[in-house]
């Protein structure tokens, strides 16, 4: 393990994974199987489970909940994982589920997103880099997200659904 710092609330498995320079605040709990970049920052309240990689530089807001078991009555219990890239902000009280066993297993969030209050990304999604999710915009199971494409707040993109590069989704849509 690197050099960290981790409040003496935080609950860590001992098989998690913290990289160089990553403070982990009050009451957060990562699990046995996640892995967490170099400087990144996990707020406080931040539940992160699963095989949950968290790329370099990444801030995590309060009240989040990263890896969770997806949404979805097919999910099986099966070994499936989440991926966010580096440099994000991800802000407080949003939802990023893994993947299912019939739907890829793996959802997958780019490099620099900017995830607003109480957005979610639903199982077995692609979220492209560069993307701006406002607050309480929520993206359904196996969607695909182009890059640099902006979803306003209070906005839902329908599962199964596919959203170009550059695309702005206006906000209550």
């Amino acid at each position: 393990l690197g050099q960290f710092v981790i409040h003496s609330t935080a609950i860590i498995d001992s098989g998690a994974q913290i990289g160089q320079g990553v403070t982990v605040g009050p009451y957060c709990i990562v699990g046995k199987h996640v892995s967490i970049g170099d400087d990144c920052t996990l707020r406080s309240h931040v539940h992160v489970e699963g095989r949950t990689t968290i790329g370099a530089r990444t801030v995590v807001g309060p009240f989040t909940c990263l890896g969770a078991a997806p949404q979805s009555k097919l999910y099986g219990g099966g070994d499936t994982t989440l991926s966010i890239g580096e440099d994000g902000d991800i802000r407080s009280g949003v939802t990023i589920d893994r993947g299912t066993e019939n739907g890829g297993g793996r959802t997958i969030v780019g490099d620099r997103v900017f995830m607003m209050a109480n957005s979610h990304v639903g199982h077995d999604c692609s979220v492209g880099d560069d993307v701006v999710l406002a607050n309480c915009a929520s993206i359904g199971g196996h969607c695909l997200i182009g890059d640099h494409t902006f979803v306003g707040a209070l906005s839902g993109v329908h599962q199964f659904t596919r959203v170009g590069r550059h695309a702005m989704i206006g906000g209550v849509s």
